[in-house]
């Protein structure tokens, strides 16, 4: 897993409980994402809008349960911005 995908996995987790749910990363994207990209942690192009970002939250969420552990976000930004 990269260094990119935990500091970004981290700017997500808006209640800091280690675990980010679809709100959450709808909500942090949306108005974190242009500042995180200004400062290399996602890609510009990385930065979409809500349905992107839903999109995002529900391809990681492997296993359902409607929350994604780092391990399950990881995997996807990982391969998604070829980290």
């Amino acid at each position: 897993m990269s260094d990119k995908a935990r500091a970004l996995f981290d700017a997500l987790d808006l209640d800091h409980d280690g675990t980010l749910t679809r709100v959450e990363v709808i909500v942090a994207l949306r108005e974190k994402g242009p500042t995180l990209a200004a400062h290399g942690v996602i890609p510009f192009w990385g930065v979409g809008g809500d349905d992107e970002s839903a999109a995002l939250f529900d391809a990681a969420d492997q296993n359902g349960d409607r929350l994604l552990s780092f391990e399950e976000f990881a995997a996807v930004v990982d391969r998604r911005f070829g980290w």
